[in-house]
């Protein structure tokens, strides 16, 4: 295999500018306060795969490799990355760089950081998915490492935007540890001053940021999942920024002259998952509530019909305002991975009627769908409009929404059998999408990570093993297409929609919306 090298040299002179530009900021240092929309689970950065952790995690700790705004690939505390040979990747690591407490980063500090990934305990949705592929870890010297692959793995560089490097004295500590901020040691832009659960979190300005001084010396990021606080907040002033913009304001906050808006379509994908493994699931009932002995949701017939029912741009116009994209696969037509043979399932409820006749469910039979009542934009609505939908199919369907923190738990121990859920790519292709959620789960591997349903199909799991080893983009893309298609048309997930991005500032602040949906303090400049 020819060597593939990342050439940084304009990247880091972009970088370099911006350092320079940077020391003009102290000068007009303010304090920022944002506005999140969704509560943070934990410090700890290696504890969750959901955004809002990451999204914090970002503030405090450095990542291999970087994303833009538009998901692009960028150097972070690794300055280039090349493969070797066919099954190993060398990454030069950045000079220079000092932990949070003074201490050196190195190699051994990455060494520790993914090894400590597996061991996480209690984790309701590993970072593993990320890890799995390296069988070994050579650390050549102090500012070379080196991961050796099982087979040929074309994703590396895209996976190490993923797993957070920590100091390699705070390997062996717990999430607590990380949420007293005795372990939150990092080296990213901002330290952490306190994480006070459900409330805020404060950050200071790590002046020795290898990056450069950020405009803001104090941080806030209060939590505000509740969205007529937040844009209470907003408007009085109380933060300078919010995400999330609630789809029932957008109009308000455009028209007001303090305040400005930015969008751009998301990669996260808002989608059902359904408890297709079980012979029997907890809140599957026949039509007077009695436990059906047979779970329905097994037969593919059963999860098409339910697809059909579902008015997607009825969804997106009435309870999205509009601010949503109709989905019919994993990934936006504009990421890697997307394939043009998949459409948005037509509402065709006469359809499913006949579907479920097929199945042997003529007078339909009862379900429950749970979802987080505080984590998507307008998550609980869409389950309700879910919900009304199935119901007018003879699925008679109720709701149960609940605060993420409780959702997430006994989403992945399984208690459920139909959930309202949100992935974003976070790669920015299609590949940990079926990894994560449509591959077989497969603990040892990785695979299935946040697969809550249990669907499995044996050529999605080959074909997406097969482009996980395979090189050459194009044919990488035709496998990945080629997996979604069969994993959606036997529907392993519903597809809904993808969620638009939305923030509103006030004081001249500006922002570069991003794909990912992070809100980065250091990327709000300021008047």
């Amino acid at each position: 295999m020819p060597l593939r090298r990342f050439s940084a040299a304009p990247l880091l002179a972009a970088a370099a500018f911006a350092v320079v530009v940077a020391g003009a900021w102290p000068a007009l240092a303010a304090d920022l306060v944002i506005g999140l929309g969704t509560d943070v689970t934990a410090i700890d950065p290696h504890y969750h795969n959901v955004t809002p952790n990451n999204n914090v995690a970002a503030h405090l700790f450095g990542y291999l490799v970087q994303r833009t705004e538009k998901l692009q690939l960028e150097p972070g505390l690794a300055t280039q990355w090349k493969t070797i040979d066919p099954l190993t990747w060398e990454f030069k690591l950045r000079k220079g760089v000092k932990f949070h407490d003074g201490s050196d980063f190195s190699a051994a500090d990455v060494v520790a950081s993914i090894e400590r990934v597996p061991l996480v305990q209690n984790s309701p949705s590993p970072f593993t998915a990320f890890t799995k592929q390296i069988r070994e870890i050579v650390v050549v010297d102090p500012l070379t490492i080196r991961f050796r692959t099982a087979t040929p793995y074309p994703l590396m560089p895209s996976d190490m935007t993923q797993v957070a490097i920590i100091s390699r004295a705070f390997a062996k500590a717990t999430t607590d540890d990380f949420n007293s901020g005795k372990a939150a040691v990092g080296t990213g832009p901002y330290k952490l001053v306190r994480y006070a659960k459900g409330d805020r979190i404060e950050l200071a300005r790590n002046d020795a940021y290898w990056g450069g001084k950020t405009p803001w010396t104090k941080v806030t990021l209060r939590l505000l999942p509740q969205d007529a606080p937040r844009v209470a907040a907003l408007l009085s002033g109380d933060v300078q920024v919010i995400e999330n913009v609630p789809t029932t304001d957008v109009a308000q906050l455009k028209r007001d002259k303090r305040l400005a808006t930015y969008r751009t379509v998301a990669d996260r994908l808002i989608f059902l998952h359904m408890d297709s493994e079980r012979d029997v699931s907890p809140f599957v009932t026949d039509r007077t509530g009695k436990p059906l002995t047979k779970n329905p949701l097994k037969d593919p017939r059963v999860r098409k019909a339910m697809s059909k029912a579902i008015n997607r741009p009825a969804i997106v116009e009435k309870v999205m305002e509009g601010e949503a994209v109709p989905s019919g696969q994993l990934v936006a037509d504009f990421l890697f991975g997307a394939t043009k043979n998949l459409k948005v399932e037509p509402y065709d409820p006469e359809g499913a009627k006949k579907l479920l006749a097929e199945a042997g469910y003529p007078e339909g039979f009862g379900l429950t769908i749970h979802a987080p009542n505080n984590r998507y934009v307008n998550d609980a609505k869409i389950a309700q409009a879910v919900a009304q939908m199935l119901t007018r199919v003879g699925i008679d369907t109720k709701v149960v929404a609940m605060p993420s923190s409780t959702f997430f738990t006994q989403a992945t121990d399984l208690k459920f059998s139909l959930m309202l859920l949100g992935w974003s790519t976070g790669t920015g292709e299609a590949s940990v999408s079926l990894k994560a959620l449509l591959m077989t789960y497969n603990r040892d591997k990785g695979y299935g990570t946040a697969n809550r349903g249990r669907y499995s199909n044996g050529k999605v799991d080959g074909l997406t093993e097969d482009a996980l080893a395979t090189v050459d983009d194009a044919k990488r893309e035709a496998l990945l297409q080629r997996a979604t298609e069969i994993g959606i048309n036997d529907t392993g997930i519903i597809p809904l929609h993808f969620q638009v991005n939305l923030w509103a500032t006030r004081d001249g602040i500006t922002y570069a919306p991003r794909t990912d949906e992070n809100t980065l303090a250091w990327k709000f400049k300021p008047k």
